[in-house]
């Protein structure tokens, strides 16, 4: 007992002291803590505490065995690496003014888990590295050379500059290219511009405030410093920045480029916006592969996508995403994860692999009865530019065939020199031949002397070369000009020849980019509503519809200089943007030179154009009074502006002799102005002078009366080109009789101009037909995909706050055109077949409405709008297609003899009977975050509307509205209020969007402002009380039409003003997609039959391997062509693909 007591008090005096030497251990209560992992973040001050990386540590102490350490950045800089503080794992990384070298020692000291290899982030800094590196990974990146300036190593420093290319060590990179310092954190890339776009550069550099880069004119290379020279990728001006933690994860973002017109999105904090982004498998496959390959966990790189491809173009390594809670909780979960797994097993900590997946992937789906507005399809003639001028001889010298043969013009048979280098080897012949023939003084060698002096001159005009606004095209002859020429009627000589067509001026004016750009911005109305600081605002849909990544938008354009800079300043309008044009054109603009899809080469004409060219001049020369057999032989289809036109010339040959007359007026009085001494330095629109007024009429003047007294009915159209031109731009000169002249130029033109497309229905089909079935091929397609490709950004469900509707896009496509092609289209609509006029009331008001409408003048538009409603998955109603129709700006008399049409989108007599929908054509879907505010009677919103407080959009302003009587037509301005009397309005149903036709209804000025700043210097002025709730029930159909008011900040010389642009009208709202579908097929069918022959002929001449982009060299191809059109038609392949891949993917 007593040893039992004793054993007993020396165990607890053992207990007693081993508790007072090690507290805890022995009690059950106190057990001692489990071994905590450190993760050690070492990197400056600034990254360390930043908010991306606060949030993400916060969340990775919630781990419950780590803990977080700090290093703190005085200790980085002035401590050696044995007194940093200890850890398990380490977060470092490169920024500015970071010791790396330091850290590499301390990883090699202490041996910690390095979540970012210190090692390879050496080669992260140089560019150079990092496309190695890629490289050799097989990661997709742009084309691309290394200029080494080294002075050890002068063979790498190979750099050849020309006007319009570069050639590094070899390798040739046509403008547009990009000049990449080689060091990565030098930001300063540039982007260099081809003449043919406007020429000049892009600086690209570190944000600075809200700007990202800047415009230059400046075209030449840097010469000192190693850059890297790689090719332009179009991008469609968004850039995706991915975002890795580890191999299995990424995030991927878009913005806005910052090369596109420089200026930084900014949301209400002030932080750079950009929208989560869906990857393809690819770009998942390719994140994986740049994690692993820089062995860099948390990693960030720039994606491009272009032409169906995604390339890398540069790597930034350890990078968080900004502003995304959803990311956080993520990347904190992914990283602890790898920690917890690699750590936990050695220091005995009890863990185990979450079986969760990390990312799940989740399909978004469609929802909502409303029919959502799925396709938008324009084809728009160019804006106002200065008159075309054209002159023809035939040339013969060796010189001549020399240059033919230099650039490939016998692959062909034609050749066109756009480039300065090519017109000034042209300028140098004509040079070369005027001192040969300075000595003759033969009559055949003047007028060739006289039209190498033109030629010469032409050339030597603005003191530089651009494409824009200048062109030579040389055609073989194989047995020399044919006899009987309009311009040259001498004795044909034998051999071959070439026959020069100079051709200049057509440039875009000043209003003509104003004209773009405000229909641009009245674009948006077809779109459907915003949300938030957009809420409200007239077209502001669209630009969250952008914004947001959720609309396909690609721009067409064809070669013409005017056509491409009317597309780009649309785009600028459309977009909001800022800025030049040129960075516009060259990111948003594609070239669509492919089998004649919007070009055409109107010195070629079908034989049917041929014909119908020989009748109408054979009809124009008549001597007498038109009689009612010239009315069947010349309008046998009764259209009204036709038959107008022919009552006001009665007789064409003395109509022609009053025209000359005022001609020979006109040129008087300018010479008169000339010999003033007050008029010798006047300046006239567009800087012409008048001595270059005078050549042009002179020119007219010279051509328009040939030498056997008969006229050239071909120069109508020029002629009343240059009075319309001088009549809106030039009035202020007060030259008489212009009005006179004006009136009956354009009586024969509104006859020749059309009628020179074909006379008789069948006629004007086989014509339109050879200038646009690839273009009707290419709008079949694309009412076809209506479904999403992986090529477009797609946002991602889990990440896209307040986007209600992530997986939805619109698709737009814009195809900028000359006034060929929009006549041919709409030739093809009106007689190929679509509808028959008995039948279909609707298709009859149209048909009469087109009848009337005299010119197709500058900014026509065809728009087709596709719409699907998602209540009939299976039925042929699904998709509903509407088609609408604008003549373009007004001319200078057209206020009395307007012709009017019935609105856009007017109630159909179905529709009449049903009751109204609550809900609204232009719904995205049901989600109330995204939809606009209808409301259900016709509205009018004046010019200059006042603004006043709403009650859904908070402190936000919304235009005036004012409900005038129901009976009344809803027209948005004075200008076009009227209708005709014998035509009863139906009840128009309008929306807070209509309006935004006017750029001054809410006052915006030319430069596209942002709209958030807009909406904060504006919302304290003109409030008014909030609309009335009954104003917002939603009917199924709206009715609105739109125009111009003259462009408020106006600054163009004289009394020359921007005209007003006519209101889109609808030409049916009611057909089906399987409709349009079905007459498209037909209409190319029966061309491809008719042309069968020809293309066969034809087939030797095209080259399958042309490039895409807009500024590669452009391949001789058919205007007229339609098997191989197929090339240029399949799935956008216009900018995804070469022609090989796009045809196997075809057929």
């Amino acid at each position: 007992m007593a040893t039992a007591i004793v054993i007993t008090l020396v165990s607890l005096v053992i207990s007693l002291h081993l508790s007072l030497l090690y507290p805890g251990l022995l009690c059950p209560l106190h057990k001692p803590p489990e071994r905590q992992i450190v993760v050690g973040i070492c990197a400056m001050m600034k990254k360390s505490k930043s908010k991306p990386m606060t949030q993400i540590l916060e969340r990775l102490c919630k781990f419950d065995y780590i803990n977080v350490v700090i290093f703190p950045e005085e200790v980085i800089l002035e401590e050696p690496v044995e007194k940093w503080p200890l850890c398990d794992c380490l977060i470092s990384f490169h920024s500015k003014g970071f010791p790396l070298d330091k850290a590499v020692e301390y990883a090699k000291l202490r041996n910690p888990l390095l979540i970012n290899d210190l090692n390879m982030q050496y080669y992260i800094q140089d560019r150079r590295e990092v496309y190695r590196i890629l490289r050799e990974e097989g990661i997709d990146l742009p084309r691309y050379a290394v200029l080494n300036r080294d002075p050890d190593n002068p063979e790498e420093c190979n750099l050849v500059e020309g006007e319009d290319h570069v050639e590094v060590n070899g390798e040739v990179f046509p403008k547009p290219f990009v000049e990449k310092p080689v060091c990565a954190e030098d930001h300063n890339v540039y982007i260099y511009y081809p003449t043919s776009a406007g020429g000049g550069s892009q600086r690209l550099f570190r944000k600075i405030g809200s700007r990202s880069s800047v415009y230059s004119p400046e075209s030449s290379v840097r010469k000192t410093g190693s850059y890297i020279y790689e090719e332009f990728m179009p991008t469609d001006g968004t850039d995706v920045k991915v975002y890795t933690v580890g191999p299995d994860y990424a995030h991927a973002e878009a913005r806005k480029s910052p090369a596109l017109d420089g200026k930084v999105e900014r949301d209400s904090e002030g932080k750079e916006i950009r929208y989560p982004v869906m990857l393809t498998s690819m770009e998942k496959l390719v994140a994986r592969k740049v994690c692993l390959a820089f062995k860099q966990t948390v990693c960030g790189f720039d994606l491009l996508r272009a032409n169906g491809h995604s390339f890398v173009c540069d790597v930034n390594g350890f990078s968080f995403v900004k502003n995304s809670m959803k990311y956080y909780d993520d990347c904190a979960k992914v990283l602890g994860n790898m920690v917890m797994r690699e750590l936990a097993p050695q220091f005995h900590i009890p863990w185990s692999i979450p079986m969760e997946a990390e990312d799940i992937p989740i399909v978004p789906t469609t929802s909502g009865t409303m029919m959502e507005l799925r396709c938008v399809i324009a084809i728009i003639r160019h804006g106002d530019r200065t008159p075309k001028q054209k002159m023809k001889m035939e040339v013969r010298h060796p010189l001549f065939f020399e240059l033919f043969d230099k650039y490939g013009g016998y692959k062909s048979g034609k050749l066109k020199l756009k480039k300065p280098k090519q017109l000034q080897e042209v300028l140098d012949i004509a040079r070369l031949l005027l001192v040969e023939l300075g000595q003759h003084t033969d009559c055949e060698i003047e007028e060739k002397k006289s039209k190498l002096e033109q030629l010469k001159t032409v050339l030597e005009m603005y003191g530089h070369f651009s494409g824009i606004n200048r062109k030579v095209q040389l055609t073989y002859l194989r047995n020399g000009q044919p006899k009987a020429s309009s311009e040259e009627e001498d004795s044909k000589k034998d051999g071959p020849s070439l026959l020069l067509v100079l051709k200049w001026g057509g440039e875009l004016t000043p209003a003509g980019r104003v004209q773009a750009e405000e229909l641009g911005r009245a674009f948006r109305c077809m779109y459907p509503g915003g949300q938030g600081d957009y809420a409200g605002f007239p077209g502001c849909g669209l630009l969250r519809l952008h914004s947001t990544y959720r609309h396909d938008l690609k721009i067409y354009a064809s070669d013409e200089g005017r056509v491409q800079m009317t597309a780009a300043a649309f785009a600028k309008g459309l977009l909001a943007l800022e800025g030049e044009l040129t960075p516009i054109l060259v990111q948003m603009v594609k070239s669509a030179n492919m089998n004649g899809l919007l070009d055409s080469d109107s010195d070629s004409l079908t034989d049917c154009q041929q014909k119908v060219k020989a009748r109408l001049h054979e009809i124009m020369q008549k001597d007498q009074e038109l009689t009612q057999d010239d009315y069947q032989k010349l309008a046998p289809t009764g259209s009204p502006s036709l038959v107008n036109s022919m009552k006001v010339i009665e007789n064409p040959v003395k109509t022609c002799d009053k025209v000359y007359g005022l001609i020979q007026s006109l040129t008087s009085q300018i010479r008169k102005r000339l010999e003033d001494p007050k008029s010798a330095d006047l300046q006239l629109y567009h800087s012409e002078t008048l001595e270059l007024m005078l050549q042009r009429w002179s020119k007219l003047e010279r051509d328009f009366r040939t030498k056997n007294g008969r006229y050239d009915i071909s120069k109508i159209p020029d002629i009343y080109d240059c009075i319309k031109y001088d009549s809106q731009h030039n009035a202020s000169l007060g030259l008489e009789d212009t009005l006179e002249l004006f009136r009956l130029s354009r009586a024969l033109a509104d006859i020749v101009i059309p009628q020179e497309y074909g006379i008789s229905k069948a006629e004007k089909l086989d014509i339109a037909q050879a200038y646009c079935v690839p273009l009707m091929k290419k709008i079949q397609l694309d009412l076809q995909r209506t479904h999403e490709d992986e090529a477009v950004n797609k946002l991602h469900p889990l990440y896209s706050r307040g986007v209600m509707s992530p997986g939805r896009h619109v698709r737009t496509r814009l195809y900028f055109t000359s006034e060929s092609h929009v006549h041919s289209l709409l030739s093809i609509f009106r007689y190929g077949g679509l509808l028959d006029e008995e039948k279909d009331w609707q298709w009859k008001q149209a048909m009469d409405y087109l009848s009337a409408v005299s010119e197709l003048n500058y900014m026509t538009q065809i728009v087709i709008m596709l719409y699907e409603d998602n209540d009939k998955p299976s039925s042929e109603e699904r998709f509903h297609v509407e088609l609408h129709f604008s003549p373009g700006v007004k001319g200078c008399e057209d206020e009395e003899n307007v012709p009017l049409g019935y609105g856009f989108r007017p109630a159909s007599s179905e529709n009449q009977d049903k009751k109204p929908n609550q809900g609204s054509l232009e719904d995205l879907s049901q989600d109330q975050v995204d939809q606009a505010l209808p409301v259900s009677e016709p509205i009018n919103i004046q010019r200059r509307s006042p603004m006043i407080r709403n009650r859904k959009t908070g402190s936000m302003e919304v235009p005036d509205l004012s409900v005038p009587d129901l009976l009344t037509s809803h027209r948005l301005f004075p200008s076009c209020s009227r209708q005709s009397p014998e035509i009863k309005p139906a009840s128009g149903l309008g929306s807070l969007c209509s309006g935004l036709f006017s750029a001054s209804a809410l006052g915006v000025s030319c430069s596209a402002p942002n709209l958030r700043d807009y909406v904060r210097t504006h919302h304290h002025h003109h409030r008014k009380p909030p609309l009335s709730p009954e104003l917002f029930s939603m009917p199924a159909v709206k009715r609105f039409s739109v125009s111009f008011a003259r462009h408020p900040t106006n600054g163009f010389e004289g009394c020359s003003m921007v005209p007003s642009i006519y209101p889109l009208e609808t030409l049916h709202n009611s057909l089906s997609l399987k409709q349009v579908d079905e007459f498209l097929n037909n209409v190319c069918e029966s061309s491809s039959e008719a042309h069968a022959k020809t293309m066969k002929a034809l087939s030797s001449l095209f080259d399958s391997q042309s490039q895409t982009s807009l500024y590669s060299p452009q391949q001789p191809l058919s205007s007229s062509g339609s098997e191989t059109s197929l090339h240029s038609l399949c799935c956008d392949a216009v900018d995804t693909e070469g022609f090989l891949g796009v045809l196997s993917r075809c057929l």
